[in-house]
């Protein structure tokens, strides 16, 4: 998917997904190279880069807000992605500059605005980071700056 940028307002930089590899109804496959100039790589840690955990969990829920979006046909202007619970997070291996990561995302329940979904990252078939959250879409014509 080429146009995974018009349904999330993120944008660099804090925007971790560079591309989306595959995407169904319920399930969605990204993308992200860790380069070694990311910003936080300066202050965590300089002389032994790691990428932190809640940046990780972030590449998964941007692209849970991808498949959320898509699904419903929302674009990233006219809705803001918001998580608003994230439970089971397990960090199982670092993640380091130069990795290829690649994020996993199934939706497990929608109810209501709300989708249940579990993610889960790794890196040459090494797992890294797994993670259930849920999110809703904001409707930005009622939400307040």
């Amino acid at each position: 998917m080429d146009n995974f940028l018009d349904y999330i307002p993120h944008r660099p930089p804090f925007l971790f997904v560079d591309r989306v590899i595959e995407q169904t109804e319920d399930s969605i496959v990204t993308e992200w190279l860790l380069k070694e100039d990311e910003p936080f790589f300066k202050g965590h840690f300089p002389n032994r880069p790691i990428t932190p955990g809640v940046i990780m969990c972030e590449f998964v829920f941007q692209s849970g807000a991808i498949l959320m979006a898509v699904r419903d046909n929302n674009s990233g202007n006219d809705h803001t992605p918001v998580i608003t619970r994230i439970q089971n997070v397990k960090l199982k291996n670092p993640a380091f500059p130069g990795y290829l990561l690649h994020a996993e995302v199934k939706l497990n329940e929608k109810t209501g605005g709300a989708a249940y979904m579990s993610g889960k990252i790794t890196s040459d078939s090494k797992k890294i980071l797994t993670v259930d959250f849920a999110a809703m879409l904001l409707d930005n014509s009622q939400a307040k700056p």
